[in-house]
């Protein structure tokens, strides 16, 4: 498997020479642009949600029901959704509409694996800060984000590897290179892609290649789990020490 980590170089998929790195860096490339952008979005959203509605239980699990509903619909649906957003942003297949499209799959992940977190910190503890003068801002930023440091990063570990492995979402809206991009305008490989594009082929040997594919995409996220386990068990001790 040594020259899968290579570009792909011309007839790749036609059986000719070169590998699969434009997909994996690609596909790093994308899932971490959709993994900042929702970090952006939904930790806010999730402090918001354990602090400045603590005392809103109907509206928290309205959120909360609305969450679940988004995280169930298909990714294809956000696939499609986002080939429509960027028509209307006049964007074309590229990174940047790869990003937004996967943020908008893995927000609503992000916002609940986070929010079933902070809803095991004890009440207490938000009371007890509010009462040497915090505002509810500081708060959550350095009382409730503190606490539930551990869960953050299962939460991101688990938005970033669903962003890495999902297709259908990129479909429309990533497009396809045989090249790294260099500029957020320019289409970008996905492992997910290649593995669906090879397996398309009618040539044994590029069907050969997209399970070798397949392989690598399985160790990254399996990389990924093992990491989010890790670090939320290490993040937890520190906080209890």
């Amino acid at each position: 498997m040594g020259n899968r980590f290579q570009f792909a170089e011309g007839g790749y998929y036609f059986g000719g020479e070169g590998g699969i790195l434009n997909a994996i860096v690609g596909s790093f490339y994308l899932s971490v642009g959709a993994t900042v952008l929702a970090v952006i979005i939904g930790v806010p959203a999730a402090l918001f949600i354990n602090v400045q509605l603590i005392r809103l239980k109907r509206t928290q699990n309205t959120i909360r029901y609305l969450l679940d509903a988004l995280w169930g619909i298909p990714s294809i649906v956000y696939g499609a959704f986002g080939f429509a957003l960027m028509l209307l942003l006049g964007l074309h297949a590229s990174l940047l509409a790869g990003i937004i499209t996967v943020a908008l799959l893995i927000t609503p992940i992000l916002v609940r694996a986070f929010d079933e977190v902070l809803k095991t910190i004890p009440v207490e503890l938000q009371e007890a800060s509010f009462s040497l003068g915090s505002t509810k801002t500081e708060t959550a930023l350095r009382v409730i984000f503190k606490q539930g440091l551990a869960g953050f990063i299962t939460a991101l570990l688990l938005a970033f590897g669903r962003g890495i492995g999902d297709a259908a979402s990129v479909l429309f809206t990533a497009g396809y290179t045989d090249n790294i991009p260099v500029t957020l305008d320019e289409p970008v490989a996905t492992l997910p892609l290649s593995i669906f594009f090879q397996l398309s082929s009618p040539i044994e040997e590029v069907r050969e290649r997209a399970y070798a594919a397949a392989v690598v995409l399985t160790f990254f996220i399996l990389l990924i789990s093992v990491s989010a386990r890790f670090l939320s068990k290490r993040y937890a001790k520190n906080i209890i020490k």
